[in-house]
């Protein structure tokens, strides 16, 4: 694996997304199959499909995002681009952010910004500055198989998100 430049995907939202979950960066498999959270470990669509109401696992990737954003749940990352070498949030350097604040205000019923993980909570809220006081903010354990804590421990942080649906 190489020092290289990632680059996150676009928005996954609409006006009627209520929900906002953002990520740090897609990790090298999302990455190499252009998808979020593609990496079979990651649990992601796992502690979602209780937020969403429905088992997201079984479908196939465009029928996931759809499922998502049919419940007003969107996806983005915090990270714009950035170096890194694998998947880790701690090799993240020379980043650039994404305008979250540009795009929330793009969003006309966002209630709640979810942060998967503590990079993205720690990058997203400074670049959201004064808009992040318009939105609940919803600090989730990790979803990424990095973080070794089980689905079951991390699920009721995660439901917490269904409360702004």
């Amino acid at each position: 694996m190489t020092d290289t430049l990632k680059r996150s995907f676009p928005p996954v939202v609409d006006a009627t997304t209520r929900v906002l979950v953002l990520g740090s960066l897609p990790g090298e498999r999302s990455l190499a199959e252009q998808r979020y959270y593609a990496h079979p470990q990651n649990q992601f669509w796992r502690l979602m499909s209780p937020v969403a109401g429905r088992d997201l696992v079984p479908l196939a990737y465009a029928e996931r995002l759809a499922a998502l954003q049919a419940s007003g749940i969107g996806l983005w990352d915090v990270v714009a681009q950035a170096r890194r070498t694998g998947s880790s949030d701690a090799a993240i350097r020379d980043l650039a952010a994404n305008d979250l604040a540009a795009l929330v205000a793009t969003l006309p019923q966002l209630r709640a910004i979810g942060f998967n993980g503590g990079t993205a909570l720690r990058h997203g809220r400074a670049q959201l500055g004064e808009a992040a006081a318009h939105y609940a903010i919803v600090a989730l354990p990790s979803s990424s198989p990095l973080h070794t804590v089980g689905v079951a421990a991390k699920q009721k942080a995660w439901l917490a998100l269904a409360d702004y649906l």
